[in-house]
């Protein structure tokens, strides 16, 4: 690649986005949302239960399965003063969905709000039936570690995320979660327990719609990747150099990674941006074990820059999967476990997705230069269009189709 997007400044991937344009809440019906169509250069506009008029047949939309988590518990202490514990992920380096599996105790990696006022050992809620204790252990540079436990002990701690705590909806919407956001804040399709913010290019989606896409027969894909709470923090450092990408967890079966190599000559889109940097990041992964067939699982991880700075040998997709899929048998896998902070930013060249269906994001985010992978400096045209023709924006807004 020509240039290296750590010099990139991020002065250029603004634009006044007034607080009004922002969607506070979703739409009675969800796919009555309004959907931008960027193709080819030219930008048009229709209604998001249109979608499948738009896609050409036999296309592939690759989803995000994760579920959002109750991630938000509010204790209060002995002076009657709330304290907010945000979960961010556990404390050991486990996968997010046996974390969510684990009973009787755990450690989290946590956000406190009013960290100032928890001066006692521990905090409890009752909620439902269940009693959710904890103990702060640790203050880290960026967040804290506590300990809970519970009772019933025989309950999982996603059982009890989801008795006791409140839908994690992003700080942008200036206001507490309701009834509703634990609904509409999450897809139809959710499944894999571990995302503190929802994939929300997804939240479009219902079942007359997937009916209209079978009927074209566009086919659908899954692959789960962990939403962490850093998909909200803002780019601070006046080139992208001094921004560390945040790490989460990808989730891929063995027979998904086999289906996106026999439509190796479809068109796939990929529904949301964490569906589309799980599968870039599952390239770069075959190609570590395109060039080291004995790589091992801990090496497989894929860091921000290393897209950037890759053995100059050009690997097709095909060569790429093949070796994953080869990889995996070998290790008698069903699926593919691992972090990625993979980080798209121009000069780079999508090499598995056609396009992608997606939100508007904020001014200065990771995910407006993902964006401009695709459409290059496009988006400015784009998000001027959107503002002017009261589109709705981010997670509760209105919706996007952006080929290539």
């Amino acid at each position: 690649m020509d240039q290296h997007p750590s010099s990139i400044s991020i002065s250029d991937f603004t634009y006044d986005l007034p607080q009004e344009k922002i969607a506070e809440r979703p739409l009675a019906d969800r796919d009555a949302s309004k959907l931008l169509i960027y193709r080819q250069g030219e930008i048009s506009e229709t209604v998001f239960k249109n979608i499948s008029s738009q896609l050409e047949e036999e296309s592939v939309l690759i989803f995000n399965n994760t579920r959002v988590v109750q991630a938000r518990l509010n204790f209060v202490n002995t002076k009657g003063q709330a304290i907010e514990v945000f979960c961010l992920e556990p404390l050991q380096a486990v996968d997010i969905a046996q974390a969510m599996l684990v009973r009787e105790s755990t450690q989290w990696k946590c956000l406190v709000g009013n960290l100032k006022k928890w001066r006692e050992e521990g905090l409890s809620l009752t909620i439902n039936d269940i009693t959710l204790n904890v103990k702060l252990i640790e203050k880290q540079l960026e967040n804290v570690v506590v300990e809970f436990w519970w009772e019933p002990n025989n309950l999982s701690f996603a059982e009890v995320l989801e008795k006791t705590g409140a839908m994690p909806i992003p700080p942008y919407l200036k206001r507490k979660s309701e009834e509703a956001d634990a609904t509409r804040y999450q897809t139809i399709y959710a499944e894999m327990n571990g995302s503190v913010a929802a994939p929300t290019a997804g939240l479009h989606f219902t079942p007359e719609v997937s009916e209209k896409l079978k009927h074209k027969e566009i086919s659908s894909l899954y692959v789960t990747l962990h939403v962490g709470a850093g998909t909200f923090k803002p780019v601070k450092s006046s080139n992208l150099g001094g921004h560390d990408m945040h790490s989460e967890w990808i989730e891929v079966s063995r027979e998904t990674i086999q289906e996106l190599l026999k439509s190796e000559n479809k068109k796939k889109i990929a529904v949301g941006t964490t569906s589309l940097r799980t599968l870039e990041s599952l390239y770069w992964m075959g190609c570590k074990v395109f060039n080291d067939p004995q790589i091992p699982l801990s090496e497989l991880e894929i860091t921000q820059w290393e897209p950037y700075e890759f053995p100059r040998k050009e690997i097709n997709v095909s060569e790429s999967l093949s070796a994953l899929l080869a990889w995996i048998d070998s290790h008698k896998l069903k699926q593919l476990i691992c972090r990625t902070s993979i980080l798209l930013a121009p000069p780079y060249k999508l090499k598995l997705v056609d396009g992608i269906i997606t939100n508007f994001h904020q001014p200065q985010s990771t995910l407006l230069l993902l964006i401009s992978c695709i459409v290059g400096n496009k988006w400015k045209d784009i998000y001027n269009y959107a503002l002017k023709h009261n589109f709705r924006f981010l997670s509760y807004g209105d919706s996007s189709l952006l080929l290539k």
